[in-house]
């Protein structure tokens, strides 16, 4: 029987792409008196680009930027800090998030998170969804000294969980650090598609966060209905 349900966070719980977008679009609107003559179709696109998807820290993404189109009335610091500050009124959920958080709870599933990251910043974020009253246990990297896809930190959830491999489930976008990395500890992995990859091996693959709920409910004979 499943006993606990434990997600990844970017990708899977908090639509990042769409995130991104929004903020630096939003970056670009209030700093465009420091920001030069830089168009902001250009201002945007480099930064998507340069960021790929979250696996580049900003510091180093900001320093790229500030060289790259010869901004002095800013330093990358000074942006890097306006990130930090501005990105968690930007956060959009994937559909269907309260409400399957909400079946899961309903039916006394115990609910984790486990995300890689810098952890003030992710907290952040995961607060300014409304979700973190759902979660019995929030990994973040930074502060536990330890990152997906090791071992340890999906077996640190489990024992503050209190559960065994085969009584969690786990949910991510990333074919590696998420679903191989809950498998490596036996538990089930639960890919939530992302166009990045193809052909993921994975217990269950989903592409909305409303097909959880029936699946947990298969596998633990749960009275659970879809979102």
């Amino acid at each position: 029987m499943i006993k606990a349900a434990i997600f990844d966070f970017d990708g899977t719980l908090l639509n990042r792409d769409e995130s991104v977008r929004l903020f630096i679009e939003g970056q670009y609107r209030r700093l465009n008196n420091l920001l030069g003559n830089i168009s902001r179709e250009k201002y945007v696109s480099r930064f998507i680009e340069l960021d790929n998807r979250g696996y580049v820290w900003k510091d180093i993404v900001y320093q790229r930027i500030v060289k790259e189109f010869d901004i002095t009335k800013i330093t990358w610091q000074e942006l890097l800090q306006d990130y930090m500050n501005e990105f968690k009124h930007n956060c959009v959920p994937f559909s269907n998030l309260i409400n399957m958080l909400e079946k899961l709870k309903n039916n006394n599933l115990i609910l984790g998170i486990i995300t890689n990251g810098i952890g003030k910043f992710q907290m952040n974020n995961i607060k300014a969804l409304g979700i973190e009253k759902y979660f019995e246990v929030i990994l973040i990297s930074e502060w536990e000294g330890i990152k997906k896809p090791e071992p340890k930190i999906f077996n640190r959830a489990m024992e503050q969980l209190k559960i065994l491999p085969f009584e969690g489930i786990f949910v991510g976008d990333h074919p590696v650090n998420d679903v191989k990395g809950a498998q490596n500890v036996g538990m089930k992995g639960v890919w939530k598609q992302d166009s990045q990859w193809n052909h993921v091996e994975a217990d269950f693959i989903i592409n909305d966060l409303a097909e959880l709920p029936s699946i947990i409910a298969k596998l633990g004979n749960l009275n659970i209905e879809s979102c």
